[in-house]
């Protein structure tokens, strides 16, 4: 980790902060998920946790991955990431358009948040490591990425953290 002329931690940090914390929230809404049978419940966690979803894997497309990809050792693991986001779009259209058996809807949502947690593993896991020590330009990725969120959160009606 470097650091920068005031001895403050440089934006590697607040990069992969951020997507932990991005991590621990949708992470908790599924567990919330399981761990209630209130209908009404369950349908306000899948409408946040895909709010939540869907702004955090743009910034990782069409930001952070492209930052990424060019330090990481191991071309399938970004390739993986993105076909992994791939499945997750494809469910969360499901989900957004899904009418019909309720019972249906939830297990499409718990298959989601297994292959969301099998994605955040590998991510924290694989990938986090390989890229805190690489020569990214972390103060523009960060500038860019908390811009991004602004449009995105603004776009989607605010911040899903804001309503709860």
């Amino acid at each position: 980790m470097t650091r920068d002329s005031k001895g403050a931690l440089a934006e590697t940090t607040d990069i992969l902060d951020m997507l932990k914390e991005d991590h621990k929230r949708v992470t908790t809404l599924f567990e919330q998920f399981e761990q209630t049978d209130d209908a009404d419940e369950r349908e306000e966690i899948i409408k946040t946790a895909l709010h939540e979803l869907e702004v955090h894997a743009e910034l990782e497309e069409k930001l952070i991955y492209p930052a990424f990809r060019e330090h990481v050792q191991e071309e399938d693991l970004m390739d993986e990431a993105l076909e992994e986001h791939h499945v997750a779009h494809v469910l969360i259209k499901e989900l957004k358009g899904a009418r019909g058996k309720q019972q249906r809807r939830f297990a499409k949502f718990t298959v989601l948040g297994e292959s969301v947690k099998h994605h955040i593993k590998e991510e924290e896991e694989s990938m986090f490591p390989e890229v805190e020590d690489a020569d990214v330009d972390w103060e523009a990725l960060s500038e860019q990425v908390t811009k991004k969120r602004a449009q995105l959160e603004s776009r989607r009606g605010g911040s899903a953290r804001s309503r709860r």
